[in-house]
């Protein structure tokens, strides 16, 4: 991976001063000097993101939801982290876009491709949520219409655990869900706060993260 990364940049391995491994593989990663916490990367990569007005980062990226509370330097002064299911996270969300058959790029767009919000379904588990999914496929709901229902209950169940931790002003949404506008508004929604937008893709956030704190560390080793 980090062959394929630095492909047309002129650089090897060799070339790296100090690495910083984070994410659930970050003890698996040899040529780390450092493991930190995604939830630390994280805050700290949104800060460098959105600026030190941040206060409520909420990353839900594949496998987990994280809320964090942090100050104006991106440290962690709180946080969050959802129970261990799929549902609410972003492979969620796969598993209901492999069952319509839609990318997952377009979910977001389409789910708002309705006049109103239907009911939404199950927000406890994927697996009824995904027996909902195909009872009102079997019933005829048009897809868009499907996928608003499941949009829904997502941004419902994650609202509720943010409210948890509480929400302070910058809120901010890293991670891959963070692309996807469906989730985004109905979260934002019941949230009654909107989430800061930036160029930067959502996705690095916690690599950033990591690289920023692989910076700090590889400065103070300097000055021994």
């Amino acid at each position: 991976v980090m062959n394929w990364a630095m492909e047309g940049t002129g650089l090897t391995l060799e070339d790296i001063h100090f690495s910083v491994g984070t994410g659930y593989g970050r003890v698996k990663v040899p040529f780390a000097k450092k493991a930190i916490t995604e939830i630390a990367c994280h805050a700290r990569g949104a800060n460098f993101m959105y600026g030190p007005s941040v206060r409520t980062v909420m990353d839900m990226g594949g496998q987990d939801l994280k809320v964090i509370r942090c100050d104006e330097r991106g440290k962690v002064q709180n946080f969050l982290m959802n129970e261990k299911c799929a549902a609410g996270t972003g492979r969620g969300m796969e598993v209901i876009a492999d069952l319509l058959k839609v990318p997952i790029k377009e979910i977001g767009e389409l789910s708002l491709q309705i006049k109103e919000d239907p009911s939404p379904v199950s927000n406890t588990c994927v697996l009824f949520a995904k027996t909902e999914v195909m009872g009102l496929l079997y019933e005829g709901w048009p897809v868009n219409e499907v996928l608003a229902a499941y949009s829904r209950a997502m941004a419902d169940r994650v609202c509720a655990q943010v409210k948890e931790v509480g929400v302070e002003e910058d809120f901010v949404i890293t991670g891959g869900i963070a692309k996807n506008i469906g989730v985004v508004e109905r979260l934002e929604e019941c949230l009654g706060i909107k989430s800061l937008k930036t160029d930067i893709d959502y996705q690095i956030a916690g690599a950033i993260g990591g690289a920023l704190f692989a910076k700090v560390l590889y400065e103070k080793l300097s000055r021994k």
